[in-house]
C-alpha cells in the first residue's frame, strides 16, 4: 500500500473533518425527522423494545475485535495482505462466536426484557446485522489509513437513509416493531454493498501469529481504554439508577445531552479524522506537532461560541418554553457539563496523540486513573450534594487537562496556550456581550435572543479574524485545494 506523504495528509485531513461534520448535520436532520415520523406512527413501547435490543447489540462491539482495527489505522509501516487477513480472521472469530451466543440466548433474553415474539426477532436481525457490519472493518481501515473520508461518508449516508426510509415506510403500512426488523438488515446490507463498491478487498482467511501479537500488543490495550470508559460512564449510570430517584438521572440525562451538543457535532468528527492522521505523522514529529497545534486551535474557534450560547441562552429559552421549565432543576448541572466538555474537547485529541504514536500504555494508565476518581469522588460527594455530585466531578476530572498537556509536550513540542488563547479572548467579548444584553431587559423574546445570538456570534467571529487571519486562510486554502 503506497503511503501519503505530509502535503497530502494535511489536505485529506481538513477536508475529511468538512465531509465528516457535514455528514453528521445532514445525518442528524435526517434522523430528527424520520423519528418524528415515527414517533406519529409507533407506540412509546415500541421503542422501548428497539432500545432495549440494541443496548446488547451495542454491548457486543465492544469484545468484536478487540482493537485490531485501530491498531491497523496506528501501524506505522505499510500494511500488508497478511495484517489485513490476520485482523479479519481474528475479528470474524470473534464475531461469530459472540453471535453464535447472542442466537441461543435470544429466547432468555426475550424473557428476561418481557420481549414478545416479534421483539425476539428484531433481537435476531441485529444479530445478523451486526455480523454484516463487521465485514466492513478491513475497507473502512483502508479508507482511513488514506484519510478518504469523503469516501468513507458514502456508506453512512446511505445507511441512514436506507434505515429511516424502510423504518418509516412499514411503520406507516403497520408493522410496528417488525419495521425496525426489516430496516435494520436493510441497513447493514445496503452499508456493506456500498463499501465494498468504494473500498474493494479481496476477503482472505489466515492468521499470522508475529502480526498477530504486534497488532494485539497495541490492540488490547486500545479496546481496555474502551472497556474502562464504559465502567466509567454507562455503568456508573446503572449504579447511580439506584441510588438517586428517576427525576434525578432524567435532569443528569438531561443535562449532559444538550450540554455535549458541541462536543457531538464537532469534536467526534475532529478526533475521527486526527487519530489516522496522527498516526500516518508519528515519524515526523515536528509535523505531528504543527498539527496537534491547529487540531486545538480548529476545535477551540468553533467549540469556545457554541459553549458560551449555550451557557447564557439555555434559561431563557427554558423560561420562555412553558413545557421545558420542568428542567429548571438541571440548569446548575447544565453549567457544569458545559465547562467539563469544553475542556475535554482540549483533552480528547491530546490522548489521541499519546494512541497515534503508540503510547497505548500511558493512555490506559489515564483512563484507569480516571475510571477510578470518578468512583471514589461521586460516592464521597453523593451524600452531600445529590445529583450534583455527578457534574461536579466531571470538572474536577477536567483539571487533569494540566497533566495530559505535559505527557504530549514531552513526545513533540507544540503550544497549547498559542492554540487555544484567541478563541477564549473571543469567548470572554462574546460572554460580555451576552451578559449585557440578556439583563437589560425582564423578558426577552425569541427574535431579541436570535439578535442577541447573532451580535456575540460576529463580535466573537471578528475577534478570531483579527488575530488569526492568516491561520485561518491557509485551512480554507487546503480544503479549497483540488481533491487528489
Amino acid at each position: 500500500m503506497q503511503e501519503i506523504d505530509i502535503a497530502s495528509i494535511k489536505e485529506k485531513a481538513v477536508k475529511g473533518i468538512i465531509a465528516l461534520t457535514g455528514r453528521t448535520f445532514l445525518i442528524q436532520c435526517i434522523a430528527f425527522g424520520a423519528t418524528f415520523l415515527l414517533t406519529v406512527f409507533l407506540s412509546p413501547a415500541v421503542f422501548g423494545i428497539f432500545y432495549i435490543v440494541s443496548a446488547c447489540i451495542s454491548f457486543l462491539s465492544y469484545f468484536s475485535d478487540i482493537g485490531l482495527a485501530a491498531a491497523l489505522i496506528q501501524k506505522k509501516e505499510t500494511l500488508t495482505e497478511s495484517d489485513l487477513r490476520t485482523t479479519f480472521t481474528i475479528q470474524q472469530t470473534l464475531v461469530l462466536i459472540l453471535c453464535l451466543i447472542m442466537f441461543v440466548l435470544s429466547p432468555s433474553l426475550g424473557s428476561l426484557y418481557q420481549l414478545d415474539q416479534t421483539g425476539i426477532w428484531l433481537l435476531r436481525s441485529l444479530i445478523v446485522s451486526f455480523f454484516l457490519s463487521s465485514l466492513k472493518t478491513i475497507p473502512s481501515v483502508l479508507l482511513e489509513r488514506k484519510l478518504d473520508f469523503n469516501k468513507l461518508v458514502i456508506p453512512q449516508i446511505a445507511e441512514t437513509v436506507g434505515f429511516y426510509g424502510l423504518a418509516v415506510i412499514l411503520a406507516y403500512a403497520g408493522f410496528g416493531v417488525t419495521s425496525f426488523t426489516y430496516a435494520v438488515l436493510f441497513r447493514a446490507c445496503i452499508g456493506l454493498i456500498v463499501i465494498y463498491q468504494i473500498a474493494p478487498w479481496k476477503i482472505g482467511l489466515e492468521i499470522s501469529i508475529p502480526v498477530a501479537k504486534k497488532l494485539l500488543k497495541f490492540g488490547i490495550p486500545f479496546q481496555m481504554n474502551s472497556l474502562l470508559a464504559l465502567v466509567k460512564d454507562d455503568a456508573l449510570t446503572l449504579v447511580l439508577g439506584y441510588l438517586l430517584s428517576l427525576e434525578e438521572i432524567g435532569y443528569i440525562g438531561w443535562a449532559k445531552k444538550w450540554a455535549e451538543i458541541p462536543l457531538r457535532l464537532i469534536m467526534d468528527n475532529v478526533i475521527r479524522v486526527t487519530f489516522p492522521t496522527f498516526s500516518r505523522l508519528q515519524h515526523d514529529l515536528k509535523h505531528l506537532g504543527a498539527s496537534v497545534e491547529k487540531t486545538l486551535f480548529g476545535l477551540s474557534i468553533t467549540i469556545v461560541p457554541l459553549s458560551i450560547a449555550l451557557l447564557f441562552f439555555i434559561e431563557p429559552l427554558i423560561s420562555i418554553i412553558p413545557k421545558y421549565q420542568k428542567w429548571q432543576p438541571a440548569v446548575l448541572p447544565f453549567y457544569l457539563f458545559v465547562f467539563s466538555s469544553l475542556i475535554a474537547s482540549y483533552s480528547t485529541p491530546l490522548t489521541n496523540a499519546l494512541n497515534a504514536v503508540g503510547k497505548i500504555f500511558i493512555t490506559l494508565l489515564l483512563m484507569i486513573f480516571w475510571t477510578l476518581l470518578t468512583w471514589l469522588l461521586i460516592l464521597i460527594l453523593l451524600p452531600s450534594i445529590g445529583f450534583l455530585c455527578v457534574p461536579v466531578t466531571q470538572v474536577i476530572l477536567a483539571s487533569s487537562l494540566v497533566l495530559v498537556v505535559f505527557l504530549v509536550k514531552r513526545i513533540c513540542s507544540f503550544s497549547f496556550l498559542q492554540s487555544v488563547w484567541v478563541s477564549l479572548v473571543g469567548g470572554i467579548i462574546q460572554a460580555v456581550v451576552y451578559s449585557i444584553g440578556l439583563h437589560s431587559i425582564k423578558s426577552p423574546t425569541i427574535p431579541y435572543l436570535i439578535i442577541m445570538g447573532i451580535t456575540g456570534g460576529i463580535l466573537y467571529m471578528s475577534t478570531v479574524w483579527m488575530f488569526e487571519k492568516k491561520r485561518i486562510l491557509s485551512v480554507w486554502s487546503l480544503f479549497r485545494q483540488k481533491s487528489l
